[in-house]
Formats: structure tokens, C-alpha cells, sequence
């Protein structure tokens, strides 16, 4: 029987960070308490490396909670007593200890803040949620800051963000280099040279914790590769991994921030993104590195302004958002699409060379860039009329980082346009010659690039011109589209007529472009 506890403190699986202020102080009558739950293993069908990931990252946690001489209780996926969801865990534990108060961190996913906060409102129990310590901003302060204003724009939030943090600023407050914003010196295509730093991530065995999962029952997809596992396991190999991108990768990873390369998946990426969201990494630690390496002459400004605006802008930003449109976001649907996702988005068998590599690469690795889940992923999915709902829990099972408060607005609303507008300006939305410019994808693909029309010609081409034809009631008076919009309606009617009926041609039989 173990000693009574007069609290218990739930830490989830994206909880993981060993400098919370919970952790300041060493009390016997506190228990922490960390669960493997088919909860949380089947809301969406999740990737094996996702899964493993998590897992293997809160075991280490709690065994560096009890290390520290804190108590810990572990309910593994496979003990006995786990009633696989996390309210009916806590009760029994409540019960079980006889504890008197329950303490969370606030979730960062609607679901679960929901989810406790309505079961803790008809507990006898105290209960009390506190901050995760980990953003840099409230959730409130996006819907704050754009109170009364009809557009919401990450730029003048991203500003407002530098000046608040004292980022990237000289000492009179002005930007850095006299601007904001140096993204149009980062789109540049990856000519092969400079070599990308090698892949330096240690690897693990974890070949018995995944086959404890598969006993389980647990459904997933993609590849696990417990033998050689890359993922890190610990805030220790976390700042490794920082350290390894500021000193390697930074210095080029402004230019060829939207590059994509079939030689090298990777390039100059930080990959970073799946110890921040799991909070192994706070986002202060990540921008002041990326600052010290421009201050230092260790790597051009566009490159930390770059980097920067991704996690002191984006990341943020994206996460104000979710909270300001929750419930019912990942309901939205603007554009009516109903498609269902092809067989390949779970294979990676098409013809298509650049989604056969983005996709492939999702599917081996748990991870591909923005620009590969934009601009090749998201990109096919908007101009095909996939179903945006569909794409979601697809986006949100197949990535390692991804967590539906910073996937949910980056797929229905950044990707999809599927909010109306809400998020994004314009679809982001190309023809093959965008891909071409971009990577080395194109060569070599069953496609031509440059053919719009005929059997062998890229979708993407047919295709974008029909979307932008089907959706002109709606986006034909956007003025970002403005040239677009010109151009088609210049088109030839015996043209259009011929590459919609292209279109409507692929999108019947898009299991088998």
C-alpha cells in the first residue's frame, strides 16, 4: 500500500519540462503522476514514431522526477489498474491515496481543458490549474491584441512580440538591420552547396517498450524504427540538439528556409519543434540562442530574424489563435470540400515525385518542413478539393510535433483557406513550376512540369487553374489574387474548357495519379 498523499499532480504527455516551478521544491505529500492512456493513443490514428516518442520521453521524466526525490506514480499502457482514460485514473488514484486536491498545468488542446475542467466541477475535491510556464504570451493575448479589428495579422502581433521581449532590437528599440521582416532574402532554392550539417541526434533501442504498445492493440501508421530511434528523449539531449543546429545549420538556414531537396530531407531545418511542443525546450532559451548567434557574427541577421519569427511570431501567434476560435474550428469548411484522401497519403505510392518524397519522407520520419507540408502536401490537397476535416487528423496524426493547438490552424485555416480567410490572406496555392524552383523534385517524375494539359502533364497545373476558376465567386475580389484572377480571365474559353476538364479527370482518379 503506498503512503497516503495529500495532492496529486497530473503532468501530461506534452508537460515534459523539468524547470516548471512544481519541481522547485521536494514535498512528500505531493505525488506526480504521468499515464500511458488509449485515450490519448487513439483520438486521431497516430504515426509509431509519435507514440514511441511520447511515451519513451515521459518515462525518462519520471525517472528524472524520482531521481530528483520526488514521488512519482507511472501508469504504463499495459498495468493492470489503467483505466485508460485520464479522468477514470484520477479518480481511482484520488481514491487510492486519499487525497484531498488534484493540481494540473493548463492543457494546451481545447479537448483536455475541457475534458478536466468539466469532470473536476462535479469532484468533492479541491482542484486548482495552473500555468505550463512554457508560452510567451497568454492564450488570450492574440484575441486581445486584435480586439475590434476585422484583420488579424501575425506580422503586427510578431512586432509587437520583438518589442514586449526585447528581441532582435538595437538600443534605441528599433529592429535590427531597420526592418522587421527579411523574408524575401530566405526563398531561395538549395543549389547542393553547403553540405547540411550532419545528422547528429543520438539513437535508442526501444524496440521492447514498441512491441509492449503493438501487444496493446494500439493502432498506427508510418515506420517506428525503435532499433534507431532519433528522437530526443530528455531536455539534455534537447539542448544538444539546439546547440548542434545554432553552431551547424543557422548560419544558412535563412536562405534555404523553404528549399526542399530529395538528397536531403532535413537541409538546414532545426527540428526542434517536437522538444518545444513536449516543453522540453522553452521558447525564450531557443529565440536568445539564435539573438547570441547574431550578435556574435555567427550567423547573418535574415537568417536569426528567420528562425526567430517562427517561434517569437508564428508559433505564438497560431497558438492565440486556436484559443480565440475553439470549439468548432475544426469544423470549418469555407470552400465545401469533400474529397476523401487518397490511399497514398498513408503509402506514399504515386506518381507524383514531389509527393511521393514529402509524403514518403512523413511517413519514415514523422517529420517533413513547412514548406513540404504546405506547398507540396497542403498544396495538392486544397487545388484537389480534399475534405479539410479529413486532412486535419491526418496532419495531426502523422507528425511528431503536432499538437492540435498549433496543427488545427496551420491545416484548416494556413493551409486549407478552409476558415474563409480567417488565419491566411490568400490560398497558398501553386502550379508545378513553384515545386521546380523550389527543389530538385521534378526531375526525373513520371509528370512534365511544363504541360498542362495531356495525360502525362502535372496535375498541379490543370489543377490550380480550375481551382482558381471553381472558387472565383469567392476569392475573385480578393486582392492579393488580383494577377491571378486577370490572367484566367484572359484565359481562351476552348483553354479552360481543357484544363478543367483535365482537372475533373484527376480528381477522379486520384488514387492512381
Amino acid at each position: 500500500m503506498s503512503a497516503p498523499a495529500q495532492t496529486l499532480r497530473l503532468i501530461l504527455g506534452d508537460q515534459l519540462n523539468p524547470r516548471h516551478s512544481w519541481f522547485a521544491q521536494r514535498d512528500p505529500g505531493v505525488v506526480h503522476v504521468l499515464m500511458e492512456v488509449r485515450q490519448e493513443t487513439d483520438y486521431v490514428l497516430h504515426h509509431a514514431q509519435k507514440i514511441l516518442a511520447i511515451f519513451v520521453a515521459m518515462r525518462d521524466f519520471a525517472r528524472q522526477l524520482r531521481e530528483a526525490g520526488h514521488r512519482v506514480r507511472y501508469i504504463a499502457l499495459d498495468d493492470p489498474s489503467n483505466r485508460q482514460s485520464i479522468p477514470d485514473n484520477l479518480a481511482a488514484l484520488i481514491r487510492h491515496y486519499g487525497a484531498s486536491r488534484l493540481e494540473w498545468q493548463a492543457p494546451d488542446e481545447w479537448r483536455l481543458d475541457t475534458q478536466l475542467r468539466d469532470w473536476a466541477a462535479a469532484q468533492p475535491f479541491e482542484t486548482c490549474v495552473v500555468d505550463s510556464e512554457h508560452f510567451l504570451a497568454p492564450r488570450d493575448a492574440v484575441a486581445l491584441h486584435f480586439r475590434g479589428r476585422k484583420q488579424w495579422l501575425m506580422e503586427h502581433f510578431y512586432r509587437a512580440m520583438r518589442q514586449r521581449h526585447r528581441v532582435l532590437l538595437t538600443s534605441t528599440g528599433e529592429p535590427e538591420g531597420g526592418q522587421w521582416n527579411f523574408d524575401a532574402e530566405n526563398r531561395k532554392p538549395w543549389p547542393g552547396t553547403p553540405a547540411p550539417p550532419p545528422d547528429t541526434r543520438p539513437s535508442h533501442d526501444h524496440r521492447a517498450l514498441w512491441q509492449m504498445i503493438e501487444t496493446a492493440g494500439v493502432g498506427s501508421f508510418g515506420a517506428p524504427h525503435a532499433d534507431c530511434f532519433r528522437w530526443p528523449l530528455n531536455r539534455d539531449e534537447a539542448l544538444a540538439g539546439l546547440e548542434h543546429f545554432i553552431a551547424e545549420a543557422l548560419p544558412h538556414f535563412g536562405e534555404f528556409e523553404d528549399a526542399m531537396s530529395s538528397h536531403s530531407p532535413r537541409l538546414f531545418h532545426s527540428q526542434l519543434s517536437f522538444a518545444l511542443n513536449v516543453k522540453m525546450l522553452h521558447p525564450r532559451e531557443v529565440i536568445d540562442a539564435a539573438e547570441a548567434a547574431y550578435r556574435a557574427g555567427h550567423a547573418p541577421l535574415a537568417a536569426a530574424e528567420g528562425f526567430v519569427r517562427q517561434i517569437l511570431g508564428w508559433r505564438e501567434y497560431v497558438r492565440g489563435f486556436y484559443w480565440a476560435h475553439m470549439p468548432g474550428y475544426e469544423a470549418q469548411n469555407a470552400l465545401g470540400h469533400q474529397t476523401p484522401l487518397p490511399d497514398w497519403f498513408w503509402t506514399g505510392r504515386t506518381r507524383m515525385r514531389c509527393l511521393q518524397r514529402a509524403i514518403g519522407q512523413s511517413l519514415d520520419d514523422a517529420w517533413a518542413h513547412h514548406i513540404q507540408r504546405l506547398m507540396v502536401i497542403g498544396n495538392f490537397a486544397l487545388l484537389a478539393g480534399l475534405d479539410p476535416a479529413t486532412l486535419h487528423r491526418w496532419y495531426l496524426g502523422i507528425y511528431i510535433d503536432a499538437f492540435e493547438w498549433v496543427e488545427l490552424p496551420n491545416t484548416v485555416g494556413m493551409s486549407q483557406f478552409a476558415d474563409g480567410g480567417r488565419l491566411a490572406t490568400k490560398p497558398y496555392v501553386s502550379s508545378a513550376a513553384y515545386i521546380d524552383r523550389m527543389s530538385d523534385y521534378c526531375k526525373g517524375c513520371h509528370y512534365d512540369r511544363k504541360a498542362k494539359i495531356g495525360e502525362r502533364a502535372c496535375p498541379f497545373n490543370a489543377l490550380y487553374w480550375d481551382f482558381f476558376a471553381r472558387h472565383e465567386a469567392t476569392l475573385g475580389h480578393n486582392p492579393r489574387l488580383g494577377m491571378v484572377y486577370r490572367q484566367l480571365r484572359k484565359m481562351a474559353e476552348p483553354q479552360l474548357d481543357a484544363l478543367q476538364a483535365r482537372a475533373s479527370s484527376l480528381k477522379r482518379g486520384l488514387d492512381t495519379i
